[in-house]
């Protein structure tokens, strides 16, 4: 598809999901993978990308992502649009399906709320915002995240993006040996942590001590 090795699958909600290869990518670098698990490190996920979005009002959405976004289409296949941003890359790289057919989507179990897109800092972030308003986006405006701060904008019917900073990140409030053992709250939310608590699936973060082995078939 669009050049790239992918397969495709759905969980237990019928989201729909992609593995695409980086055997052939250029661009940004994707990240890091998990060293601990039982994946080979060379056939690991790496990072999140590109976003797949299905939409009737093709030629709309094509002109947000190129004159706001400031992304450019780089490739088609059928109804198929591949766009990029920045370095280009799995990692900033939006695919478009241009749907005339499906029903418009709802919110629920198994579907995606939002895309998020990375900035470097609180003063990019600022330059979005100012951006977008000038561009007659209703937005969010500033939100702080305490573990990274944001701004919302719904771009299209039923499709919202977000732009994240890089920082501070999330283990400045603990260290990596013993992160995701506890749930992690920021200073604002401290005082309703038995509510939250409470309301939380229960999950068994208690740090395995097997060492585990890499598996090839």
């Amino acid at each position: 598809m669009l050049g790239k090795k992918t397969i495709s699958f759905v969980d237990f909600d019928d989201q729909q999901y992609m593995l695409v290869s980086d055997e052939f990518n250029e661009g940004i670098e994707s990240g890091t993978p998990w060293q601990n698990g039982p994946v080979p490190l060379e056939f690991a996920i790496t990072g999140l990308g590109p976003i797949h979005i299905r939409i009737a009002q093709f030629d709309y959405f094509k002109e947000v992502l190129e004159k706001v976004m400031l992304m450019r289409e780089i490739a088609q296949e059928g109804s198929l649009h591949l766009f990029e941003v920045g370095e280009g890359g799995n990692g900033a790289q939006v695919i478009v399906e241009h749907n005339t057919t499906l029903p418009a989507g709802r919110q629920g179990f198994g579907t995606v709320h939002h895309a998020a897109f990375r900035v470097e800092d609180t003063k990019v972030l600022y330059e979005w915002i100012d951006h977008m308003q000038a561009a007659g986006f209703g937005t969010s405006g500033y939100v702080d995240r305490f573990f990274f701060e944001s701004l919302y904008a719904r771009v299209a019917p039923g499709i919202l993006f977000e732009w994240a900073t890089d920082g501070p990140g999330f283990m400045g409030d603990e260290p990596y040996e013993t992160v995701g053992e506890i749930l992690s709250l920021p200073p604002f939310l401290e005082g309703k942590r038995e509510q939250i608590e409470a309301s939380v699936r229960p999950i068994n973060t208690v740090r395995s001590t097997l060492n585990i082995q890499k598996e090839y078939l």
